[in-house]
């Protein structure tokens, strides 16, 4: 076995990659590059029912957008068929698997009286020593030891032994010549030269099988580590009900990449009291010792928290850009994403965002010719008695010289003042006039950045609104 580190993520493209197959990855991905190794990918794509390419697709896609990167594949089982029979010709050769001509029914009968009677529903051995060979309708079973046992050293639980009586001769190959799990794993590890392989704790009972076979073929087992799951908040096994969703379906709600990373990163495992970690310093700091033993819980709200943190760090001229297709999907349209006044406009809604999808609803209102009111905003704000002050100020706007937010400002004041009204009683009319809602950024930042024509024309909107002009 290669002295390199070499970890793996063998996803089985039946689906979407989610969050627990997403973190497998991730701590993959950082320890074989915290150990300057090699991190490869691998499609188990043994289910030919469920397998679709659209799920490799996917799967690829959003390891790449999570900017998992991979050094070695991606392999494909299907196309390793001829690999995996000839491994299973040289165990049977060997002695150490045979041929199993039980049919289904029989086995599911023999299944059903062992549950019933008390005892583990495990094959029986009936064709152990017929020294039956290949032919129609048989399965190529593995000679599990009967007696003794195999102790998995897991690098984050610890030694975990495994009774043999607790075993059976589980089946290698299908009647039809495609290898099972428990098969094409460890061939693929073996030849693949895996050093280390990192998974779900749901596999730990796979894992002495596996070093049965590797101890069968002369080789020494990878080292092993098995994660604990993550749990939905109310603590029962994470599913679509907690509101998680797939990798791909975080990116297009607007949660960028760093911050999913940097989440699951801290699903199981911690470095002291650091939250906030850069890839760099994951990279440098990853390590099995540090992954908890008990299972992680996913909590949404954190996430967001955590995503509304990364959009405040990333820089404005970035965000711009990651915004466009959100603001596109509102109808939107935005030719230049560097243009001074789409920068402020993000600049103004980046420290309230939690998503990117939120911030393209919280912009809309300034790039459309006609703005959609809050009926309980206008309910509350757009009274009669206001009308006259919206007047005033629009006849002191289309005066200004210069329009800026202190300008704007000491505009508000004098009027506030002049009507003997406090600031925000013309401020939030003002709000609703110009962007339809009860809040958004800075009033005299939003009037700047909408300009002074737009102002004036969406005030008298409101005014015209206020008459019943509606």
């Amino acid at each position: 076995m290669s002295s390199k580190v070499k970890t793996r993520f063998p996803p089985s493209p039946t689906g979407h990659l989610h969050l627990g197959g997403a973190r497998t990855a991730l701590f993959n991905w950082l320890f074989a590059r915290h150990h300057g190794g090699i991190f490869l990918l691998r499609f188990e794509d043994t289910d030919r029912e469920r397998s679709r390419q659209e799920y490799v697709d996917s799967i690829r896609e959003a390891l790449e957008w999570l900017g998992l990167l991979w050094d070695e594949g991606p392999y494909f089982q299907m196309e390793r068929l001829e690999i995996y029979q000839e491994f299973a010709r040289r165990l049977y050769e060997e002695g150490k698997a045979y041929y199993c001509e039980c049919p289904p029914e029989l086995l599911e009968e023999k299944r059903k009286k062992a549950l019933a009677e008390g005892r583990k529903p495990k094959y029986d051995g009936t064709c152990r020593e017929k020294g039956l060979g290949p032919g129609p309708g048989r399965v190529l079973r593995f000679k599990t030891p009967l007696v003794g046992t195999t102790v998995v050293e897991d690098l984050i639980r610890g030694a975990v032994a495994f009774d043999h009586q607790e075993l059976d001769d589980f089946v290698l190959l299908r009647p039809d010549g495609i290898p099972t799990y428990q098969f094409a794993v460890v061939i693929d590890d073996l030849t693949m030269e895996i050093t280390h392989v990192i998974r779900g704790d749901d596999h730990l009972s796979n894992t002495p099988k596996q070093i049965l076979l590797f101890q069968a073929l002369g080789a020494e087992p990878p080292k092993y580590a098995h994660v604990p799951m993550i749990l939905g908040p109310d603590g029962s096994r994470l599913s679509k009900r907690h509101g998680a969703l797939s990798i791909l379906a975080y990116r297009d709600e607007g949660f960028l990449p760093q911050a999913l990373r940097n989440y699951l990163v801290r699903l199981g495992w911690s470095y002291g009291d650091q939250e906030i970690f850069s890839l760099e310093e994951m990279i440098e700091k990853f390590d099995l010792s540090r992954v908890s033993k008990s299972a992680a819980r996913f909590d949404p709200d954190k996430l967001l928290a955590l995503n509304a943190h990364y959009i405040r760090q990333e820089p404005t001229e970035r965000l711009a850009r990651e915004v466009i297709p959100f603001l596109k999907s509102l109808g939107v349209e935005i030719p230049n994403p560097q243009e001074p006044r789409f920068l402020k406009a993000v600049e103004s809604v980046k420290p309230r965002a939690r998503t990117l999808k939120e911030m393209a609803e919280m912009m809309r209102f300034y790039f459309v010719d006609e703005i959609e009111f809050d009926p309980k905003a206008v309910d509350k704000f757009l009274k009669e008695e206001i009308a006259p002050v919206l007047e005033r100020l629009v006849r002191e706007i289309e005066g200004l010289p210069e329009f800026n937010e202190e300008v704007l400002e000491r505009l508000f004041r004098n009027l506030a003042e002049e009507y003997q009204l406090k600031l925000k009683h013309i401020a939030q009319p003002v709000r609703v006039a110009l962007t339809g809602r009860t809040v958004s950024p800075g009033l005299f930042e939003v009037m700047d950045i909408l300009g002074k024509e737009t102002v004036v024309k969406r005030l008298k909107k409101a005014l015209q609104y206020l008459k019943g002009g509606k």
